[in-house]
């Protein structure tokens, strides 16, 4: 049940190493997605995402003055949206699946 949400962050890290996507320089952003499949109680959560601090900048965009007083004007670069689209419905038939393996 794991390959959908594995599969949605190898497709991020794809995105993330050119355009559309950012061009990351370094492999440390590109690491930090990660992803987890665990039960909660009766539930069955898949979650995927980043630690690191410029993930929602880096998707979104960020226009203004930062913590440090630094002024930015930063387009978004999509890389989680575009994975989604693509890997979003087979984690969520896998889920399914899982679900109706549980009941």
């Amino acid at each position: 049940m794991r390959h959908g949400a594995k599969a949605l962050v190898v497709q991020v890290q794809r995105n993330a190493s050119g355009r559309p996507g950012p061009r990351v320089i370094t492999g440390k952003y590109r690491a930090s997605w990660q992803s987890d499949v665990h039960r909660a109680g009766p539930v069955i959560v898949a979650e995927v995402g980043t630690s690191a601090p410029q993930g929602r900048r880096l998707e979104f965009g960020f226009v203004g003055v930062d913590s440090l007083g630094r002024h930015y004007s930063t387009p978004p670069f999509p890389h989680l949206g575009p994975a989604v689209n693509a890997f979003g419905p087979l984690l969520v038939r896998e889920l399914r699946g899982a679900v109706s393996r549980t009941l």
